[in-house]
């Protein structure tokens, strides 16, 4: 068993079952057992941060600085599909027969994959482990850039059908800092009738946490780490640096 810590906001966790009121300053413990992660509960949204030493080893090579950017690229694709099996846990499936060369055997499909939203432009370097694990699965993006000025999203494009009828969603965003662009396209997604919304991001901040908490507009958070604060730029600390310029450059 292992204890990760960090900071984050007051509510109620979850820790294999048994539960737990945390003060508001309390230090969070998520418990780990069994390499199994144990979803963390503060309020509406549930955060669940995925412990496995390759997802350990993915992120150790994408925070290296130097680490060119094949190898950057190549990773960021490897983690994408390890935050993938996590995120689907809870995936609906129906019961479907194979047959085998020996005879019939029970099998499962998915009969309504999620859309896939990636937030453009880093939130493409998640995208393609999904296209490869949900083959089926549609894809809208939205973009979204980020004012350094005032630290406030900016959006630039939405491929978002206009009624997603209840539609489980995933939001494709490395870098959670802020917590605002991931808030605006989870807000688009609930206007246009999400149904059930995951976050997918690979290093979250407490505070780009706590602002979508405070938000309610996502019911689920999978990452593979909870840094520990934003610096004076609202970059994660110690963070990756620019996940979009190290996927695919200033140019």
């Amino acid at each position: 068993m292992r204890r990760v810590h960090g900071r984050n906001v007051r509510g109620t966790w979850r820790f294999a079952g048994a539960v737990a009121t945390r003060p508001p300053d309390a230090q969070v413990t998520t418990v780990i057992a069994l390499g199994r992660p144990i979803r963390e509960t503060a309020g509406p949204m549930d955060v669940t941060v995925v412990d496995h030493p390759l997802a350990a080893r993915a992120l150790t090579r994408l925070r290296d600085e130097s680490t060119d950017r094949a190898t950057f690229r190549q990773t960021m694709d490897e983690l994408a599909g390890i935050l993938a099996y996590e995120a689907c846990r809870t995936l609906p499936t129906e019961p479907f027969e194979v047959r085998t060369p020996l005879g019939p055997a029970p099998g499962v499909r998915i009969p309504a994959p999620p859309l896939v939203v990636p937030v453009l432009r880093a939130g493409l370097g998640l995208h393609g482990a999904w296209v490869r694990l949900l083959p089926d699965t549609d894809t809208a993006f939205i973009g979204v850039s980020r004012n350094e000025d005032t630290l406030q999203p900016e959006p630039y494009m939405n491929s978002v059908p206009a009624e997603l009828n209840g539609r489980t969603v995933i939001v494709l965003d490395p870098m959670l800092a802020t917590g605002g662009s991931m808030a605006h396209a989870a807000r688009l997604l609930r206007q246009r009738g999400a149904g059930p919304m995951t976050g997918v991001c690979v290093l979250a901040a407490p505070e780009g946490l706590r602002h979508l908490e405070e938000t309610g507009l996502l019911d689920h958070v999978v990452t593979a780490a909870v840094d520990d604060h934003l610096d004076e730029r609202a970059f994660i600390y110690p963070g990756l640096g620019d996940a979009g310029d190290r996927l695919f450059g200033t140019a």
